[in-house]
């Protein structure tokens, strides 16, 4: 039954003195309890507090109830402590509630306080609650009886451990109903059915469920609803059920359907327990594949390899179909009052023979192509047989057995045109000489392609490749890999390597004999003299420079070519690569060639002017010289005299700088100048044109070059070089021309 509990307390405001000497005083208060859901009347009395005292106290009461929450439940009235109940109470919200009273006297000193808990009788007023309303699963058809669905949970917020928060659940209904499936739920909400589930049967089930209390003076309830879809299962095995197409095929075609198959299946469209799945047997040669119409579930079977009518006109097939899903079966065969149902069911390994029909698929003759009698084959062919040379035959055949053809023979891919067929019999000769050495040759074998073409509609071809095997013959001399070699100079004999090559193969090529022609003795020689490789030694005596010998070089079988061979030579403590050595010394001498004219030709000109062939000595003036020592002159044709010292000075007009050289000639040593121009190894300064003949306001003037007294103009001349005793020779007198 309902309880409550009293907790009280003493406190006094006397001393410790005055509580050894009073004498014990009597308390009246009763136990109180508050039921909740109360409709009232309210106010109603709870009880009353007393005190035994000989003067007047106000009593006050405080906490849950009165000031704190709920508030407004309890008052206390001040002069007799009578407690008051105004509005209901819920046990759910508060299950007790805790307060503090206290007595005054009249001059508001504390008499007694005492800490008081009322307690809250709980009702049975609320049922088990689901934690939704609906709700909704979907199961597969093939699903065990007895396998746990789903589990529903319901909670009772009534006093726990009480009969008015303890429930049990139970399916009100279900719908639909049929005799083979019942569904039952356990004392956890766990809900489950025995039986058998069948989706044509039913596609859905609507499942109520209650849960329900055990309160003495009523009993309250709830209820949810779960929806429960059945997935179809694959318990119904497909048939094929007709057929329609040519069930013909035409040899060597691929990729037509001779056949489409149609099959009937009662589960749901569209699901794995209705997609159909075809299988051929009997396709030996493996010329069919079947595929499903994903729309229509047909099975359309289609050639993939072609047919040859020649090997047979017809092709018995047998296909079958099944489901993509597993087929499964159930069925109650008998209904226990406990426990579990005895059901028949089978999956997996129990089931059946797929459903199949025997076709025939018959094969179409048509045109085929001729056939070689050998697709690739081998002939031998001499290197520079002459035009005609017979080289093979090829034949070929023509494989309809209903009807001979005639064809021809072509020759469909010749690279470097050797070859021609005789378009009737198939021989082939050369109609050009072949060489070994030809770049269509690859390891000695030239390959061409024939084909045969029938006088069918359309025509038809056959193919045949031909290896032809070229034997060599001694038709190229052996050769040095090089025309060129470095050698540097040195106190001792020095060897470089010379290397040959040659087109032919053995026994047409090496090791090689090497010879060297011509005046060699003390110079050059061989060592070794034979292999492949030969040593070029030269001789202490042989000076720096560029040379030319004559190497011959002789195969195995005596033939032989003569090579110049270009040997530089030249220090190799300077650098490495005599042909840059060579080079770079070119252009150094050239430009020193240049420096050193630019400095000298001043003087050259003035010996020029005393050794003039006329006796008098006559000053050389310019338009406008400014005072400077160039010399200009608008005639291009140089003089024959001295007479025509301007001429002559114009052909040779320089314009000299401290920093740049600027130059235009007319003669030889402008050509050197400007290859000069053009090389990548200058100097740090090298040639530029500064001014055009002519153009006095850019000349500049010329450094001093001083002679000594004790120079004689002969031995100047000896120093300057070739080119300018050509220039000196200009003013000369013809004896003077002489004796240079």
């Amino acid at each position: 039954m309902l309880c409550f509990f009293l907790l009280v307390f003493y406190s006094s405001s006397a001393t410790c003195s005055e509580l050894l000497g009073r004498h014990r005083r009597g308390w009246i208060i009763g136990s109180f309890s508050i039921e909740e859901g109360l409709s009232g009347p309210f106010p109603y009395v709870l009880g009353k507090i007393h005190i035994e005292r000989s003067y007047r106290l106000y009593f006050d009461l405080f906490g849950e109830g009165v000031d704190e929450e709920p508030k407004g439940v309890l008052s206390i009235h001040k002069e007799t402590g009578t407690v008051s109940v105004h509005r209901a109470v819920d046990y759910e919200e508060k299950t007790m509630l805790k307060l503090k009273f206290e007595a005054r006297k009249t001059d508001l000193s504390i008499e007694n306080s005492l800490g008081v808990e009322i307690s809250i009788l709980d009702i049975n007023d609320n049922p088990p609650r689901f934690q939704r309303d609906l709700f909704e699963i979907s199961v597969d058809e093939e699903t065990t009886q007895g396998s746990p669905l789903l589990t529903v949970v319901a909670y009772d917020r009534d006093q726990r451990g009480t009969p008015n928060s303890t429930f049990h659940y139970e399916i009100k209904s279900v719908a639909p109903n049929p005799p083979d499936t019942k569904f039952a739920i356990d004392e956890s909400g766990s809900i489950s059915f025995k039986g058998c589930l069948d989706h044509e049967v039913a596609e859905m089930f609507t499942v109520v469920v209650e849960a329900k209390d055990h309160g003495d003076v009523v009993s309250l309830s709830s209820s949810t609803t779960v929806v429960i879809h059945v997935e179809d299962g694959n318990n119904h095995l497909p048939t094929i059920s007709g057929q329609t197409g040519s069930g013909k095929v035409k040899e060597n075609e691929i990729g037509t359907s001779p056949l489409r198959l149609h099959a009937s299946d009662k589960d749901a469209t569209n699901s794995r327990a209705w997609r159909a799945k075809y299988t051929v047997q009997g396709d030996n040669g493996e010329h069919f594949k079947i595929k499903t119409d994903l729309d229509t579930n047909d099975g359309i079977l289609t050639v993939i390899k072609p047919f040859d009518f020649e090997a047979g006109a017809q092709v018995e097939l047998t296909i079958s179909v099944e489901n993509e899903a597993p087929y499964f079966s159930c069925k109650v065969r008998e209904k226990t009052p406990f426990g579990l149902w005895k059901v028949d069911s089978s999956k997996g390994n129990d089931e059946p023979q797929p459903h199949s029909v025997k076709v025939i698929i018959e094969v179409e003759d048509t045109n085929d192509p001729p056939l070689f009698s050998a697709t690739v084959k081998e002939a031998m062919l001499e290197e520079n047989a002459p035009i005609g040379t017979w080289v093979e035959k090829v034949t070929a055949v023509d494989v309809d057995s209903s009807h001979a053809r005639d064809f021809v023979y072509k020759v469909g891919n010749d690279p470097a045109g050797w070859m021609t067929v005789d378009p009737h019999t198939g021989d082939i000769t050369t109609s050009e000489t072949p060489d070994r050495e030809s770049p269509h040759v690859v390891n000695g074998v030239y390959t061409i392609v024939l084909h045969v073409v029938d006088d069918g509609m359309p025509p038809l071809t056959g193919t045949a490749t031909l290896n032809i095997h070229v034997t060599d013959q001694n038709d190229n001399a052996p050769q040095p890999s090089v025309d060129h070699v470095d050698v540097c100079v040195s106190d001792g004999p020095i060897t470089t390597n010379i290397t040959a090559f040659d087109l032919d193969e053995n026994p047409f090529g090496g090791p090689f004999t090497f010879e060297l022609l011509g005046d060699v003795n003390r110079k050059w020689k061989l060592n070794p003299s034979y292999g492949y490789i030969a040593g070029l030694v030269k001789e202490p005596s042989v000076p720096a420079g560029a040379h030319t010998i004559d190497l011959k070089i002789s195969d195995m079988q005596g033939e032989f070519g003569v090579y110049s061979l270009n040997v530089a030579v030249c220090n190799c403590s300077v650098t490495s690569n005599c042909r840059s050595r060579t080079a770079t010394k070119a252009v150094s001498g050239a430009i020193g060639i240049v420096f050193a004219s630019l400095f000298l030709l001043p003087f050259l000109l003035l010996m020029a002017v005393v050794v003039t062939c006329k006796e008098e000595f006559t000053t050389l003036e310019t338009s406008d010289s400014s005072g400077e020592t160039l010399l200009e002159s608008n005639i291009e044709t140089p003089g024959t005299d001295c007479q025509d010292m301007d001429t002559t000075l114009d052909k040779y007009f320089i314009d000299y700088r401290r920093e740049n050289v600027s130059y235009q000639f007319n003669v030889d040593l402008n050509q050197e100048l400007s290859r000069l121009e053009t090389k990548e190894d200058l100097l740090e300064y090298p040639p530029h044109l500064y001014a055009d003949e002519g153009d006095s306001d850019t000349l500049s003037e010329l450094d001093n070059i001083y002679i000594s007294d004790e120079d004689s103009f002969e031995k100047a001349m000896e120093d300057l070089g070739p080119i300018f005793k050509q220039l000196a020779s200009i003013c000369k007198t013809p004896d003077t021309q002489n004796n240079a």
